[in-house]
């Protein structure tokens, strides 16, 4: 039996909950992914940074995300615009972790940052999402 990381950078689902959603400004990094379907976490409240929402594994009433297959190289463009650093995720703006979801496992990105003084979103999603 494979390990559930090994599983999931052969066919990687990634979590998505705010510029990157449909009809949003950074959708476009998801050109030739497919879309899979939604989901809504409850181990995860937003933060409102402003120009984009921050996760942080916290506890809510649900928070509503879409679900993407990427390739290889879409996971890597994720990467570089999260500013996830695979040798020290810690020292990026966000982390990247196997997070289980409705459609099994996927990549989620939390918010490294200090989010005090940010509001939280415990339900439902981003303002600026649709």
């Amino acid at each position: 039996m494979h390990s559930p990381v090994l599983a999931i950078r052969r066919t990687p689902l990634v979590a998505v909950y705010g510029t990157l959603k449909r009809g949003l400004r950074n959708h476009h990094w998801l050109t030739g992914a497919e879309f899979i379907g939604a989901d809504t976490l409850s181990d995860v409240t937003l933060y409102d940074l402003g120009h984009c929402p921050g996760a942080k594994a916290e506890p809510s009433h649900g928070i509503d995300v879409e679900l993407y297959r990427v390739d290889a190289q879409g996971l890597r463009d994720l990467d570089r615009l999260e500013d996830y650093r695979v040798r020290a995720p810690r020292n990026g703006t966000y982390d990247r972790i196997v997070h289980r979801t409705a459609f099994g496992l996927a990549w989620l990105y939390l918010y490294n940052l200090d989010v005090t003084g940010c509001p939280a979103i415990r339900a439902g999603g981003w303002p600026g999402t649709p």
